[in-house]
């Protein structure tokens, strides 16, 4: 019987919610999955057929040490997705390497040295701007900002970061989330804040409601993952899209490869679609 190990991190050592349900999706496959927490010295990853990352959600905290442990396991055994495209995804400057070819909210890079001249130009060109930083996750460290003054900027994590412009949509309209498995949408989310806050996810007071897979959105989420493997040299297995509309247009807000959270209760066809690619 084949086997994979699916990646997680301490804080969750049983998988993100519904967990059972890729268990499952891949035991109507033959396959046995167990969950592995990937600080966890004593895990023969070289036992399974794969490795698949999931909930690996502190690896922005400890980015160096998540590195070398995908190139140390893709050395062993297969890894979901593959090294390159993790690498790549971990930073969000790659967001300017997909610009040339989709459409992008607009992104600077702000050097951790050069806060204030990133900021006044991003200011000077959008009115208000969110910053992030560059390797980050579930919203950490996001912060809008309409001065240089502005009292929001003392929570600001380390940088270096991204800056954006504020796109009004996300309090009205909210995020859009494709899930895009083997190159093929399968599923949506729209994601909607709380008010006053520009953050989507739950923990800030977000609202997360399963929609039907919209064609233009599909379209956008598929041709970004398609041009994810282009630049990369590696198709991914599995992605999440996300996306804003801004003046008009859908446009890419985030490209997601190392560990988004699949929301196996609201979209349980998500499991066996990711079922099918790890192995495939």
């Amino acid at each position: 019987m084949r086997s994979i190990l699916l990646a997680t991190f301490e804080l969750v050592p049983d998988g993100e919610a519904g967990a059972d349900r890729l268990v499952r999706a891949f035991a109507d496959r033959g396959v046995r999955a167990e969950w592995a927490v990937w600080t966890d010295p004593g895990v023969d990853w070289a036992a399974a057929d794969a490795v698949l990352v999931r909930s690996t959600w502190d690896y922005h905290r400890r980015l160096p040490e998540f590195l070398a442990w995908i190139e140390a396991v893709s050395a062993r055994t297969r890894l979901v997705n593959e090294a390159a495209l993790l690498r790549w995804n971990a930073d969000k400057s790659y967001l300017l390497d997909l610009a040339d070819e989709l459409p992008v909210v607009p992104t600077r890079t702000v050097p951790a040295g050069g806060l204030l001249a990133g900021l006044r130009d991003g200011l000077a060109e959008h009115g208000t701007v969110v910053l992030k930083p560059r390797v980050g996750a579930s919203g950490i460290g996001v912060v809008v900002a309409a001065a240089t003054d502005d009292l929001r900027l003392a929570t600001l994590t380390a940088g270096p970061w991204v800056a954006q412009p504020f796109v009004e949509s996300v309090r009205t309209e909210g995020e859009t989330s494709v899930y895009v498995f083997g190159g093929r949408a399968v599923s949506q989310l729209r994601k909607i804040p709380a008010a006053s806050e520009v953050r989507v996810q739950e923990e800030y007071g977000g609202r997360t409601v399963a929609v039907p897979l919209d064609d233009d959105a599909a379209a956008l989420a598929e041709r970004a993952v398609a041009v994810a493997g282009a630049r990369t040299g590696r198709q991914p297995a599995y992605a999440r899209v996300d996306l804003l509309r801004h003046d008009g247009h859908l446009v890419l807000s985030e490209l997601e490869l190392i560990e988004p959270g699949l929301y196996l209760d609201l979209l349980p066809q998500n499991a066996v679609a990711l079922a099918a690619q790890a192995l495939a």
